[in-house]
């Protein structure tokens, strides 16, 4: 979008990693789960275990819904910018290659009750 401005006008995005003190933002997404409107946006640090993130703060946000508690964690389909892949659930974030700002889908196949008929 184009911007009208009387001086020169220099954007400084405010979420780069620098920012984050260590730390960095990950996007995980629930594929055919309407309850949730977004992708959730966890904060945390790149040395965390993928384990790590998906016991803790993934599974508290997901919680809500009534298919958390039937979820197969070792059977979930997972994607990385929109391509299958197998995350290594005892090895760090980032040795999973996930960056700053990296968005992650899951499939639970067969769990999909607030889903519309496909």
């Amino acid at each position: 979008m184009p911007v009208t401005a009387i001086k020169e006008y220099v954007a400084v995005p405010r979420d780069q990693v620098a920012n984050f003190h260590g730390k960095q933002l990950v996007y995980v997404s629930w594929d055919r789960h309407l309850l949730f409107a977004a992708p959730f946006l966890i904060c945390l640090p790149p040395e965390t275990p993928f384990r790590e993130l998906v016991e803790g703060p993934l599974k508290a946000l997901v919680s809500p819904d009534p298919d958390a508690a039937a979820i197969d964690w070792q059977r979930v389909e997972w994607l990385k910018s929109n391509q299958p892949w197998t995350p290594d659930f005892d090895a760090s974030v980032a040795a999973n290659g996930i960056g700053h700002k990296d968005q992650l889908r899951m499939r639970t196949a067969g769990l999909n009750s607030l889903a519309p008929a496909a």
